[in-house]
């Protein structure tokens, strides 16, 4: 079945809409597809955020991407963050919004982060139910991003493709799928990351993101610095080669270039889409699906070492470049 789940429309290749490239963008209305807003960030009643969000929404689409739902918590949810997030919805009207697989507060208090859930049943059912529960009440197709992480449960059931695949299938939601993330978590958990990319339903995903990182050797960090590496780019085409056409957004936040950077990287990416779409053209799904895993059986893909089973944690540490997410 081809993208029969996919209810939103392709806008190609975007990027994170950040505050050193609002001038760019109002001064010169340089060539994008789309922005993705960070949802927090204009959370509020008046004053400059909404006014540039006001500015630069009349002349691009919007998509918004929220980072403190905190849908796997121990607590209900937020009613009132619910509340001013469906009038910013109404606001900007994205072709969708989305945020993380996480738990980023406990008892009111909130962590300003995104850690990690248990891949247990009980877990799967919480998320699905609040999922479905939050796509109905924003009235607006809603999804759910993969994170990176840096530990795992004890008391896992399951892997986390197994449980992403399920809330997403359970709540009849979109995948927000972070393809870097998977990079940066196979490589600290010691998983292949093929076999991610190749088991999630690629016909729920709404919206691909793309970004650096930076290697620590043992570990990898999350830092969304500078351009996305080649190993990840890899995992990239093959994404696209399994799920066709999908949106594609860039994330830059650790020490932000100027606009053109940005953009030109973005254009990159752009040329690898179209790559991997051509391909997918020549392609039947019994044999993108052959190609998927034959890629995950060559080492040298993976960037790492592998053990025979997928990628060692803690491998070598990449080139000087790419340990700052820049491609050599």
């Amino acid at each position: 079945m081809e993208n029969t789940k996919r209810i939103v429309p392709d806008l190609g290749v975007g990027m994170g809409l950040r505050v050193p490239h609002y001038a760019h963008i109002l001064e010169h209305n340089p060539e994008m597809a789309f922005f993705e807003a960070i949802s927090e960030n204009f959370l509020v009643d008046g004053g400059k955020p909404l006014y540039h969000l006001d500015r630069i929404s009349e002349k691009y689409p919007l998509i918004l991407h929220g980072v403190s739902l905190n849908i796997g918590g121990a607590d209900e949810l937020n009613e009132d963050y619910l509340k001013r997030l469906k009038e910013l919805v109404r606001r900007v009207k994205p072709a969708w919004i989305s945020d993380h697989f996480c738990w980023c507060g406990v008892g009111g208090a909130h962590l300003h982060d995104l850690l990690p859930l248990p891949f247990t049943e009980e877990v799967v059912s919480l998320v699905a139910e609040r999922a479905h529960r939050i796509q109905d009440y924003l009235e607006v197709p809603f999804a759910l991003e993969n994170t990176s992480s840096y530990l795992d449960y004890r008391h896992n059931t399951m892997t986390e493709w197994q449980f992403v695949s399920e809330v997403v299938e359970r709540a009849q939601v979109g995948l927000m799928f972070d393809v870097n993330n998977v990079y940066v978590s196979a490589y600290n958990h010691g998983f292949d990351a093929f076999d991610f990319v190749r088991s999630v339903p690629h016909e729920r995903i709404f919206q691909i993101h793309m970004a650096g990182h930076t290697n620590r050797g043992t570990h990898i960090i999350d830092t969304h610095g500078g351009a996305p590496i080649d190993p990840v780019l890899d995992l990239y085409r093959t994404t696209v080669e399994l799920s066709g056409a999908v949106s594609t957004l860039l994330e830059w936040d650790d020490e932000i270039p100027g606009y053109d950077t940005v953009a030109s990287e973005v254009v990159r990416i752009s040329q690898i889409r179209d790559d991997a779409l051509r391909r997918r053209a020549g392609k039947s799904e019994s044999q993108r699906m052959a190609t998927a895993k034959a890629l995950s059986l060559i080492p040298e893909r993976a960037g790492v070492t592998l053990d025979g089973h997928g990628w060692v944690q803690g491998g070598p540490r990449e080139s000087a470049g790419a340990d700052h997410g820049v491609s050599a």
